[in-house]
């Protein structure tokens, strides 16, 4: 047998298309509904999420889609995937510390494209933090375009997340991110990742951009109904798909189980595909 060369390699490891992958994160009679568990990259033992591996073994039994998680955590779960084939996963590649002082932050990426082709993801992840100084906003940019770079070679895509660190969601933040989402998207973001804008602004990016727009759940606040409330308007304004973690598992476990059927509906009830 031939060894294998490194273009050779190339090519095996990138027989599965963007397409392809894209439609694994986006079914086409549903709403995504992913899991973040990646929250240790930036805070560490997050509550109730100090076991990320249980975490998403819990969820695998509920009705979602898929998770948004850490290298490590992929390593940690390769059997209970393997043997869900169905679930998404979405690999966060990069960090931003300290998030309480982003004037001050810096952020870094924590893994490649080629990486997360070899460990078989479904997409890559980053954060585009717009609070930070003008020279970290230039880092950012830059290390965004090459992800995108990278990820045509690998036929990966890139989910990016325009985000104000450590600040309160005023009607003007929720109006900048907006704004920073268009950055995102010329940058050549293949989906967006954004906190809930609100169903009129969600609508607004979903019409204005030809890519999809997931929307973030952000910390636990409020109830389970207003999350469900929340998730629901989302996807009846266009978004795509959900990224809800902490107003679901720092929830009690019955209120858990019951929001993520409900949500599991409603990602098929108020769902339009729109790319």
């Amino acid at each position: 047998m031939s060894k294998i060369t490194l273009s050779e390699d190339y090519s095996v490891a990138s027989r599965l298309s963007t397409s392809y992958r894209m439609n694994r994160v986006f079914r086409p009679d549903r709403a995504a509904l992913v899991v973040p568990i990646d929250h240790g990259l930036v805070w560490g033992r997050v509550p109730q999420l100090e076991a990320p591996a249980q975490v998403l073994r819990r969820f695998l039994k509920e009705d979602v889609t898929g998770f948004m998680v850490s290298t490590g955590i992929v390593k940690a779960t390769e059997v209970d995937m393997a043997q869900n084939p169905a679930m998404a996963r979405i690999l966060a590649i990069d960090a931003f510390w300290p998030t309480s002082a982003p004037a001050t932050g810096t952020g870094t990426l924590v893994a490649s494209v080629e990486d997360a082709a070899r460990l078989g993801v479904d997409c890559v992840k980053l954060l585009l933090p717009w609070n930070v100084n003008d020279a970290e906003k230039v880092l950012y940019c830059q290390r965004i375009g090459t992800v995108v770079s990278a990820a045509a070679k690998w036929d990966m895509p890139v989910m990016v997340e325009p985000v104000f660190l450590n600040h309160p969601r005023t009607p003007e933040i929720i109006t900048a991110e907006m704004e920073v989402a268009r950055v995102a998207y010329d940058l050549g973001a293949d989906i967006i990742k954004i906190t809930f804008p609100g169903p009129d602004a969600t609508a607004k990016l979903c019409d204005e951009l030809d890519i999809p727009v997931v929307v973030a759940g952000g910390p636990l606040s409020g109830d389970a109904k207003s999350t469900l409330k929340d998730v629901s308007d989302a996807i009846a304004a266009g978004a795509q798909g959900v990224v809800v973690g902490r107003k679901v598992w720092q929830r009690p476990a019955e209120e858990t189980s019951w929001l993520i059927a409900e949500m599991a509906k409603a990602s098929r009830a108020k769902f339009k595909r729109l790319w």
